[in-house]
């Protein structure tokens, strides 16, 4: 079979979830499948090259083009031109695609002949609008993700609760929606630990690692943190991880103006390949978000041996399974007595390291490429 595969989430330097899920999901396809013939799309009037990752396996070849980024999805917008899969097939010698997939939403026009697979990771922009800017919502609006899913054969979901969300939002038919659970990246497989004296951490910290934006509750993280502070047996920093996302004046703010500002390190983004050892060194995770599709910051400190504290909404129970201290995410004291009994109570701590590191193990790439593969039989 002839796949076309949108390969844009991949051009950006900073590979975000979205490129990681691109990434890992096509890494481990190409390194089980032989047969079938690959065809990795991408536009960009700038050179970006050197961003996209190069597979050598004979059965997967690059189409790209070097079209104004705004006219090209003006165009697909608008007009529904040029048909994606037909320019594969044109410039291949092809006569059609059998499947083109989509790992993330994006301005795409296809033919009638071709089956699309098309990924939703969540639906927090329908659920959670005031925690978008006004740009970022009005993109989703254009792309009107909903008309997406209808016209996909297949929609790809990371867990059953987007699955759910797809049903009851956007009255999806069930038997088109195929849940398949990520896997972790692959620096996390690796016994190599990266040195990370650079970034000055602290002897004693719990972790928080995401984007700085609101759906991650990060107002809260730092409440918590600051009433546990006195009743911790030792004299925790609180370090923060990730690039700046959007509408974070208030965290900043926060941050700033606390009583315990000396003992907030604030990291900002950092590579993939530091995260793991970072996880390893705290002696607690917290992510208490609003709404994961999935929560892979999650499943990577459980990966790690850390102790989780967590939010009992959305996707996360699910990928927990009770593997994690469970809160609710509009009540920081429950995060703050999580923090104070994991950090006391070395039972529980280990316990929590032993299982969450256990469950973790369920989620493979291996596994989701064999079960991309049975879909497309």
């Amino acid at each position: 079979m002839n796949i076309g595969i949108d390969i844009r989430p991949l051009m950006s330097p900073i590979r975000t979830g979205v490129g990681e899920y691109t990434y890992e999901l096509l890494n481990a396809i190409f390194q089980i499948d032989k047969e079938n013939q690959y065809f990795l799309f991408y536009n960009n009037h700038k050179n970006v090259e050197n961003n996209i990752p190069r597979w050598d396996q004979p059965n997967v070849h690059y189409v790209v083009k070097k079209y104004s980024n705004k006219l090209f999805n003006l165009a697909q917008l608008f007009l529904a031109w040029p048909k994606i899969d037909k320019m594969i097939a044109k410039q291949n010698r092809l006569d059609k695609l059998d499947y083109f997939f989509s790992p993330n939403l994006n301005f795409t026009a296809l033919t009638k002949n071709v089956k699309y697979i098309l990924t939703i990771h969540d639906l927090s922009f329908e659920l959670f609008p005031e925690f978008f800017t006004y740009k970022d919502f009005l993109w989703h609006k254009i792309l009107n993700p909903k008309k997406q899913c209808q016209l996909a054969s297949v929609v790809l979901t990371p867990s059953k609760n987007t699955k759910r969300d797809l049903i009851n939002i956007y009255a999806l038919d069930k038997n088109k929606i195929e849940t398949i659970y990520p896997g972790l990246s692959s620096v996390f497989h690796t016994s190599k630990s990266n040195d990370v004296k650079k970034y000055n951490l602290p002897d004693n910290y719990v972790l928080f690692l995401g984007s700085i934006e609101p759906r991650k509750n990060i107002l809260s993280v730092i409440e918590a943190w600051e009433k546990a502070y006195s009743k911790l047996p030792l004299p925790y920093h609180l370090v923060m991880v990730g690039a700046p996302g959007w509408k974070n004046s208030k965290v900043f703010e926060k941050i700033k103006n606390s009583p315990l500002r000396e003992k907030i390190n604030f990291i900002g983004y950092i590579k993939n390949e530091d995260k793991p050892e970072i996880y390893r060194k705290a002696a607690a995770f917290i992510y208490p978000s609003f709404y994961e599709g999935f929560g892979f910051p999650v499943l990577e400190a459980m990966h790690c041996k850390t102790p989780v504290i967590t939010s009992n909404r959305s996707s996360i129970p699910e990928i927990t399974d009770e593997n994690a201290y469970l809160v609710d995410p509009n009540r920081p004291l429950q995060i703050t007595a999580g923090l104070i009994k994991i950090l006391n109570d070395q039972n529980l701590s280990n316990t929590l390291k032993e299982t969450g590191q256990k469950r973790s193990q369920n989620f493979s790439w291996d596994i989701a490429a064999k079960e991309f593969l049975k879909i497309l039989k």
